[in-house]
């Protein structure tokens, strides 16, 4: 038995109900279908969401939405100024801004699940939201195009929990969630929840066939203390807040790992003239410094005979191969009259966690004046990235 418990009147924030069905006991009550809402009300959800066939809207401005309110907000408007691409946003109370350094494009700040509709709609072009954001309002749609699925920040998990103490105590997986003889048609395992599509997906693809939703609002954790809820389904970062509340994750019971992504409408790249070079733009920019993140140049100079000889004392070192190889050039002085090259200057690229072993080796060898400095950019030939978009594309 699967039964939902939604609030149904529209409004502004919440233009289309998704849940339609109620059950609070073996009596159950079941509203009218979706499909039988007003026409006066379609067209309000029509109106709010954009057009309904997903069709590209007649526009010339590219348009990227970008999460209006919360810690997203903050890490992804200060993602893009460490990519030189800083939002411009005249007046703060407006939802509209743009991006100087790409002409063309709007920026526009929405809700993440309404950026996930509105690319969906044809509305926005690009956007920047969570995985989980995607995977529940986008429900594997096709037009929609993951262009990069990790920009390192947003990261949670959407996860199950359950009480660790009564009926609970010894349920450690999603197993023994499953074969619990308590879950019946008329009393089935009540599940508190926001992700009402991931949630009965995820429940019945892992054997649990008596479950019912609701939806609420708020911290999710009080549900099952105060009996509304046998277990919830919500995003989990660190854990304290379920530890906390007596909740425990169990094995088996992560739906997804969540991060934010930089997400775009298939038919917009495709259709929208400039769309496409835009995206090409943002994504070099972003995986140029997330490649440079935690990156730092070395540089050093080293007695030698030849660059063969400083290039293989250099190399016998594990933490001093760099990227692709060091770059070893000779350092000219000038002595009793005469250019000479006694030194060797080398460069090699470290991450952030080997820096201080590869001083060490660097010194072990006969490097000195050693000098370190941070990377903020590393492009490229190509990003990897760009030709996946492509493929995906068929360009």
């Amino acid at each position: 038995m699967w039964a939902f418990t939604a609030n149904l009147q529209p409004s502004l924030n919440s233009p289309i109900p998704l849940i339609s069905i109620t059950s609070r006991s073996s009596h159950s009550r079941v509203c009218p279908k979706p499909t039988l809402i007003c026409s006066s009300l379609q067209s309000q959800v029509e109106t709010l969401n954009g057009t309904t066939d997903g069709r590209v809207s007649e526009r010339s401005e590219i348009r990227f939405g970008l999460p209006s309110k919360g810690r997203m907000a903050t890490d992804t408007l200060e993602l893009l100024k460490d990519c030189q691409l800083s939002v411009k946003q005249v007046n703060p109370r407006q939802y509209v801004a743009n991006i100087p350094q790409l002409s063309g494009l709007e920026v526009w700040f929405q809700r993440p699940k309404d950026i996930v509709r509105k690319l969906l709609s044809g509305d926005l072009d690009l956007g920047i939201v969570g995985l989980d954001t995607v995977s529940e309002y986008g429900q594997g749609s096709e037009d929609l195009i993951v262009v990069h699925e990790a920009l390192e920040y947003g990261d949670c998990r959407l996860s199950l929990a359950i009480p660790k103490y009564g009926i609970f105590e010894n349920v450690n997986s999603i197993q023994d969630l499953a074969q619990m003889p308590q879950w019946t048609e008329s009393k089935p395992l009540r599940v508190a929840t926001g992700f009402t599509y991931l949630g009965p997906k995820f429940l019945r693809e892992n054997g649990l066939k008596h479950v019912s939703f609701s939806t609420a609002d708020g911290a999710l954790e009080a549900a099952p203390a105060m009996g509304i809820a046998d277990a919830i389904l919500d995003l989990v970062s660190s854990g304290t807040t379920l530890r906390e509340n007596n909740l425990k994750e169990i094995e088996g019971g992560v739906v997804l790992e969540s991060q934010a992504v930089l997400l775009a409408s298939r038919k917009s790249l495709v259709q929208r003239k400039g769309a496409l070079d835009t995206t090409h733009e943002i994504l070099e920019r972003l995986e140029a410094h997330l490649t440079a993140v935690g990156q730092f140049t070395v540089t050093a100079n080293m007695r030698g005979s030849s660059t063969q000889e400083v290039a293989e004392r250099v190399l016998s070192q594990p933490s001093l191969s760099g990227m692709q190889g060091p770059t070893i050039s000779p350092v000219f002085c000038k002595r009793d009259g005469k250019v000479v090259a006694d030194y060797y200057a080398i460069v090699i690229c470290v991450p952030k966690k080997s820096l201080y072993k590869s001083v060490q080796q660097l010194r072990a060898i006969g490097g000195s004046g050693v000098l370190i400095s941070p990377l903020t950019y590393i492009f490229d030939e190509e990003t990897p990235r760009w030709n996946q978009l492509l493929k995906e594309l068929g360009l």
